[in-house]
C-alpha cells in the first residue's frame, strides 16, 4: 500500500472517530441487566447499622439520629403493600396516588401524563412506591432532637390520624396529626400544586412547661438499585446542587463505593434522577443545611440510597407555643417549562440541572427551544427536526457555497492532477510539490470540502442530546411506522419489515447490529448518493473507503434515536440538491448518473 493509501485511509478513520467513535463506547453493553438483588425474606426485623442523617447536635458537631424505615415485611403485590396501611389519596390532572398514614409518607405516585410505552392505553408511568413493594422508594418530613434529649418524636411506624382534608388536591391540601402524649403536637400540612411540586408544613404545638429543640429534616429514600440506561451522555443518580460543591452527580455504584458523602449548604436542593423522571427535596433557599447522600445493606433488596437535608439551625418551640417548619419536594417528570417556572418561582439555585444538558449546554438548550418553538407552529416534532434542518443549512450557506465552490473546482482540474500523478508517479515529494503549486494557481483549499461535515458536528451532537435526554421528545411520534423519534426506527430490513418470523433485534450479541430499519436505509442510500457527486477516486482503495462509508454509516446509525436518523438523511438530501446547484453554477457538469453507473464498474487489474 503506497502512502497516499495510508494517509487516505487514516484521514477517513479518524474523521469517523471524531464524528462517531463514541457510539461505540455506547453501543455495547446498553444496560447492566446483573441487577443485584437479594432475596427477599418476610417478617424479618431489619436495623440500620448507621444512622443516615447528619442531625446538628448542641455543639455544632453532627450526631445521630432516627434511620429510615428499611421494611419489616415483604408483600406478595404493589398493591398488597398498599392495603397493609391507611392512607389518604392524592388526585391531581399530573398524579395520582397515595400518603402513608403510617409515617406520613408520600409513597405512592403515579404521573397520569405519562404511560409506559407510546400506547395511550398502556399503564401509566410509577415513580414511587411503599416500603413492603419490590422498588421501594419514598418521600418523607420530620424532626430530629438535640443529642442528649429524649423526646418523643414520629418515626416511619408512627400512626398518623387525618386532622382536615380527605384528598389531597392543587385546591385542597391535607393536615394530619399526632400527639407523642408527652405535651407535643405534630402537625403535616401537604400541598400540592398541579403539576409536581409538593409544599410540607410541619408544624408543632407545645403544651409542656419546659422548650424544645428540634431540627427539621427531608428526606428521599429508594431501598433498591434501579436499572439505568449507562449512556455516559445522561447522568442517572444522585444529584444535586449544594453551596460550594456547586453540583453534585454520582452514579448508584459511586455511592455504594463511597459509602457516605456530606455536604454543608445554604439552600439549594438534592435527590435522585432518572433520564425522564426525578425526586428532590429542597430546603428554603436561605437556610444553611447539612446535607448527605448515603447508601446502606439493611433493605431487603440488599440496597438503599437516601439523599437527606438537616437544618443546621434548631427550631425552638415554646412552652405553651408553637414553631413550624416549610420545605419543597418535587416528584414528577422532569418537563423543562415547568422545571424552569420552579427555579424561578421559588428562587431553586440552579434548578435547571435537574436535566442534563450537558456541557455544551449553550449549544444543546438553544437547540432544544428551537425546535419546541417550531413544533408549536408545526404541531410535529418530527416536523421541527426537518425545519432546524433547513435553518441550519441557510445559517451555514456561505460557507457551504464556499466549500462547494472549492469542490468544484477541484473537479475542474482533475485532468491537470491526473498529469501530475503520471509525471511524478515515481517520485512522491515532486508530486506533493507540483499538487501544491497547483491548488496556489487556481486558488483552491483542498480541505475545504471538510467544512460542510465539520459543521454538523455541534449541530449532531446537540440534537442527539436533545433527542435523548428531553422528556418532550418522548414517544414523540412522527408519520407512518415512526411513534417515537427518542427511540431507534423499529422495523428490520433483516426480516423483511416483519414478513419473517423472527425478531433481529433478540439475536444474542449481534442484534444490535442487525436491527437496521427503513430510515436508517433512506439515509445510508442519500449519503451514497451525495458521495457519487463527484466522479470515484481513481486510487481503487480510495474509491472502495468512499463506496462501503455509506453501508458502516448505515449500521452506525441504526441504533440511533430515529429522530436524528431522519435529520441525517434530510440534510444529505438538502446537500445533494444544494451541491449539485452549486457545482452546475460554476460550470460544472454533474453526471451524477454517470458517477453511479461508474463506481460499480470493476477496474482493471493494472489499475488494482
Amino acid at each position: 500500500m503506497n502512502e497516499n493509501n495510508r494517509n487516505m485511509i487514516l484521514a477517513v478513520v479518524l474523521s469517523m472517530l471524531v464524528l462517531f467513535g463514541w457510539q461505540f463506547f455506547i453501543a455495547g453493553p446498553q444496560l447492566d441487566q446483573a441487577q443485584r438483588q437479594a432475596e427477599l425474606s418476610a417478617q424479618q426485623e431489619l436495623a440500620q447499622d448507621s444512622a443516615d442523617l447528619a442531625a446538628p447536635s448542641a455543639d455544632g458537631v453532627a450526631g445521630a439520629a432516627p434511620s429510615a424505615d428499611t421494611g419489616t415485611q415483604v408483600f406478595a403485590t404493589r398493591e398488597d403493600a398498599l392495603a397493609a396501611s391507611d392512607r389518604v389519596a392524592i388526585e391531581t390532572d399530573a398524579l395520582s396516588g397515595s400518603i402513608n398514614l403510617t409515617g406520613a409518607r408520600i409513597d405512592d405516585l403515579h404521573l397520569l401524563r405519562y404511560n409506559e410505552t407510546p400506547d395511550p392505553d398502556s399503564p401509566t408511568i410509577t415513580l414511587l412506591s411503599p416500603v413492603g413493594s419490590d422498588v421501594p422508594y419514598y418521600l418523607e418530613q420530620g424532626w430530629v432532637a438535640a443529642q442528649g434529649s429524649d423526646v418523643a418524636l414520629p418515626t416511619g411506624q408512627t400512626e398518623w390520624s387525618v386532622e382536615s382534608g380527605d384528598t389531597l388536591t392543587a385546591e385542597t391540601p391535607v393536615t394530619l396529626v399526632w400527639d407523642n402524649g408527652e405535651g407535643l403536637i405534630f402537625r403535616r400540612t401537604i400541598s400540592v400544586d398541579e403539576n409536581y411540586m409538593f409544599t410540607i408544613d410541619q408544624s408543632v404545638e407545645n403544651s409542656g412547661a419546659g422548650d424544645v429543640t428540634l431540627f427539621p429534616y427531608s428526606r428521599i429514600a429508594r431501598l433498591y438499585t434501579p436499572q439505568t440506561q449507562n449512556f455516559f451522555i445522561l447522568h442517572e443518580g444522585p444529584i444535586g446542587v449544594l453551596g460550594d460543591a456547586n453540583l453534585v452527580e454520582r452514579s448508584y455504584s459511586d455511592l455504594e463505593n463511597e459509602g457516605q458523602l456530606d455536604f454543608a449548604s445554604t439552600g439549594g436542593w438534592l435527590g435522585f434522577t432518572d433520564k425522564y423522571w426525578a425526586t428532590a427535596i429542597i430546603p428554603p433557599q436561605e437556610q444553611a443545611i447539612n446535607a448527605r447522600y448515603f447508601h446502606g445493606t439493611s433493605a431487603p433488596s440488599g440496597h438503599d440510597y437516601r439523599a437527606n437535608f438537616v437544618a443546621q439551625d434548631a427550631v425552638v418551640v415554646p412552652a405553651g407555643g408553637s414553631a413550624s417548619h416549610e420545605s419543597l419536594a418535587f416528584a414528577g417528570a422532569k418537563v423543562e417549562s415547568i422545571i424552569d417556572s420552579y427555579e424561578t418561582a421559588y428562587s431553586i439555585d440552579r434548578f435547571e440541572l435537574m436535566i442534563d444538558w450537558g456541557w455544551f449546554h449553550f449549544i444543546t438548550k438553544p437547540m432544544f427551544y428551537l425546535i419546541r418553538l417550531l413544533y408549536e407552529f408545526l404541531g410535529n416534532f418530527g416536523l421541527a427536526i426537518l425545519a432546524v434542518t433547513v435553518i441550519v443549512k441557510a445559517l451555514f450557506f456561505p460557507l457551504a457555497n464556499k466549500s462547494y465552490a472549492s469542490m468544484a473546482n477541484m473537479r475542474r482540474v482533475q485532468p491537470k492532477m491526473k498529469e501530475i500523478q503520471e509525471k511524478h508517479k515515481d517520485d512522491r515529494a515532486a508530486q506533493q510539490q507540483a499538487m501544491m503549486e497547483l491548488y496556489k494557481t487556481e486558488k483552491i483549499n483542498p480541505i475545504s470540502g471538510c467544512w460542510p461535515v465539520l459543521i454538523q458536528i455541534p449541530v449532531f451532537f446537540s440534537l442527539y442530546k436533545v433527542l435523548f435526554v428531553t422528556i418532550e421528545m418522548r414517544h414523540a411520534p412522527f408519520f407512518g411506522w415512526i411513534q417515537d423519534l427518542a427511540a431507534p426506527d423499529p422495523t428490520h430490513i433483516f426480516n423483511l419489515f416483519g414478513l419473517l418470523p423472527y425478531d433481529p433485534s433478540a439475536v444474542p450479541v449481534i442484534g444490535s447490529f442487525l436491527a437496521i430499519g427503513i430510515w436508517p436505509v433512506i439515509m445510508g442510500i442519500t449519503m451514497w448518493v451525495q458521495m457519487r457527486l463527484n466522479p470515484p477516486p481513481a486510487d481503487p482503495t480510495q474509491a472502495m473507503i468512499f463506496n462501503w462509508m455509506p453501508v458502516i454509516f448505515t449500521f452506525m446509525l441504526a441504533t440511533f434515536p430515529a429522530g436524528l436518523v431522519i435529520y441525517w438523511a434530510w440534510n444529505n438530501f438538502l446537500s445533494v440538491v444544494q451541491q449539485w446547484f452549486i457545482m452546475r453554477r460554476h460550470g460544472v457538469t454533474v453526471d451524477l448518473l454517470g458517477n453511479i453507473k461508474s463506481s460499480f464498474k470493476r477496474k482493471p487489474k493494472a489499475a488494482e
